[in-house]
């Protein structure tokens, strides 16, 4: 089987499965406060310290992501028998894929259109989230 197809299967596979919707759920309240680290540490160090936009978003990533691992290892998807040290590795990478897609999605909602730097971070959180998901779900705690 291609490695496209096999990954077809597990998303078919999990769909079907109500444990995986609960952890999408779950994943989306980590998610969710997260989100909210971030926002409030992009708007520190973006607004209140001067900070360049692209700068304050490497540093509410790094914030967001580490509190966001530790609640989906332990509680969203409750990996807590697999190694911490390999899991928090592809959680990183996962992490960092969608960090860039975040970036690339800020830089173009920043040059194509009205939005302040605030409302852009904002939105490019939420495009990268289902990359964050899927990645996590299907590799980093399988």
């Amino acid at each position: 089987m291609s490695p496209a197809a096999e990954f077809a299967y597990r998303i078919g596979a999990a769909a079907r499965r109500p444990a995986s919707w609960w952890q999408l759920v779950k994943f989306g309240m980590v998610g969710g406060s997260g989100y909210l680290v971030n926002l409030a540490v992009f708007a520190l160090l973006s607004g209140d310290l001067g900070v360049h936009h692209l700068v304050a978003a490497l540093g509410a990533f790094c914030v967001a992501v580490s509190s966001n691992f530790f609640w989906n290892r332990h509680w969203t998807f409750t990996a807590r028998d697999g190694h911490a040290g390999f899991q928090a590795a592809r959680f990183f990478a996962v992490s960092i894929a969608a960090l860039l897609i975040n970036l690339v999605a800020l830089e173009a909602l920043l040059h194509g259109s009205s939005l302040g730097a605030l409302s852009a971070q904002a939105i490019a959180v939420a495009i990268a989230m289902p990359f964050n998901f899927l990645g996590n779900k299907l590799w980093t705690f399988a």
